[in-house]
Parts: C-alpha cells; structure tokens; sequence
C-alpha cells in the first residue's frame, strides 16, 4: 500500500515523535526485497525518531526449521540482516522504558494448536523472555512508564474472536506484576484500545491497525498514536481517508495511569 506508506513517513518527518514503535510483520513473506523497502522506512524515520521494533509471524522464515528441526539460525536471517539483530531491543528515553519482546518463534511445540490455521501464526513467550524484561524494567525510574513492544495480541479481536498469544491470561499477570503500563501489539489486523484492570494498576493495550489490504471486514488502513503523560496515556486511532490521502483522526481514549 504505497500511498498509506508515504502517508506515514510524512507524518513521521513532520510530527517528529519522540518514538516511533513497530510491532512487527514488515514483510509477507520474509524475502529480502520486502525487508529492504522497510530498512528504508526505519532509516527515515531514525532521522528525527527514536525506534523500536520487533518481528511479527509474517518476517519469521519458519520453513527452515519447523519444530526446530532443520536450520534454526536462518528463521530470522533476514529480519537480522535488513532490520535488526536484535530481536528483543531496550529504548530508554526522557520518562519511559521500551522493552520489545519477541512472540514469533515459527513453529514450536509451544505454541501448536488442535487448529490448523494456527501453525505459525500463534505466538508464546519463554521464561527466560519474562525474566529478561523484569530485569530491563528493573533499570527503570519509578515514576517512568513501562512499555512492552510485541506483535501477538493478548486480547481477543473484536472481529477474529482469536487471541494472537496462547496463554494470554498468565502474560498480562507477568506484565501486570512488572508495572507495565502500555503494550503496545499489533497481528489481529483490526486496530483495537482495551483497557485491562489489575490489582495495583491497570495496562492499556494498543492494538495497531494494519498497513495493508488485509484489514479485517474491510476496514481502512489505520496507526495509533500514544501520548503518555505523568498521570494519563492518551490513544488516538488514525483511520486512512482515501479521499484526502492521508490519515485522519478517528477514536480518542484516554486512561489514567496509576501508582506503582
């Protein structure tokens, strides 16, 4: 979708956000020429943002090694080579900590279903995944917010009726214990804000929209945008105007955001 890209990058260029998050699937199909046209967008944006990304079901090359058998180091071979060889990155900037967290292994035993369509798209996370971001958000200011970049969506889609995670209850209690107050995710191709309580504080969960023609009941292309703030995280959904080729405000949440 060309024109939604373009839309984007100028958006990027003139807003000049503090950071721009990109909760993965960059490619369809994990070839070079996709991840090289997204190497160019991470550039771009790179000149007046800081970013963070992760990779989503559709950058993992799982052909390669299936239940691990096979040749597991090249699963995300081009991911490593055109985006990052860092697959679970920490950004921290003025007042809030960004710990991306990878749930696309390919497929595993872990993440196998009794459903067919399943097979390498459903997501998990690993012990040692949780550990890692306790220890990262250890690193963190009090007062700093907490934010998890991921691509699966740990809330059912309003539309798909389908969790991206399995285990979906067990991650938002491990998120919820390490005072995370924003995940930021995307997969379910239905752009979505909920708003998940717990006993302490609550975690907003911004689910991106899809840049593509994929969009689920043929809903336009759309982004969030986040403004966190001491007290408040604000969420803006910006819907595609195919008309005024660009992308135009849509729902507005705002959430307050408690103590630790």
């Amino acid at each position: 979708m060309p024109a939604q890209i373009e839309a984007i990058e100028s958006t990027i260029l003139s807003e000049k956000f503090d950071v721009v998050a990109i909760s993965g699937d960059f490619s369809q199909r994990a070839r070079s020429g996709e991840f090289q046209r997204a190497a160019v967008f991470l550039r771009d944006a790179q000149k007046v943002s800081r970013t963070i990304s992760v990779p989503g079901n559709h950058d993992v090359a799982w052909w390669h090694a299936p239940l691990g058998i096979g040749y597991p180091e090249r699963i995300y071979e081009n991911y490593s080579k055109f985006i990052s060889s860092d697959l679970e990155p920490v950004l921290r900037v003025p007042d809030a900590t960004f710990v991306g967290v990878n749930t696309a292994h390919g497929v595993t035993l872990q993440t196998l279903t009794w459903n067919i369509r399943d097979v390498a798209v459903i997501g998990g996370l690993r012990k040692e995944q949780f550990k890692q971001a306790e220890a990262a958000f250890s690193e963190t200011p009090p007062d700093d917010a907490r934010v998890i970049v991921m691509h699966h969506n740990p809330v059912k889609g309003e539309l798909s009726q389908r969790h991206g995670l399995k285990n979906t209850k067990r991650i938002l209690g491990a998120f919820a214990a390490m005072g995370v107050d924003l995940i930021l995710c995307g997969h379910d191709h239905q752009e979505s804000i909920h708003y998940i309580e717990h006993t302490k504080k609550g975690t907003v969960i911004s689910t991106a929209g899809t840049v593509s023609s994929r969009s689920r009941g043929g809903r336009p292309s759309s982004v969030n945008v986040i403004k966190i703030l001491p007290r408040q995280i604000e969420v803006t959904t910006r819907i595609w105007s195919e008309s005024g080729k660009t992308f135009v405000p849509g729902p507005h949440k705002c959430f307050e955001r408690l103590a630790g």
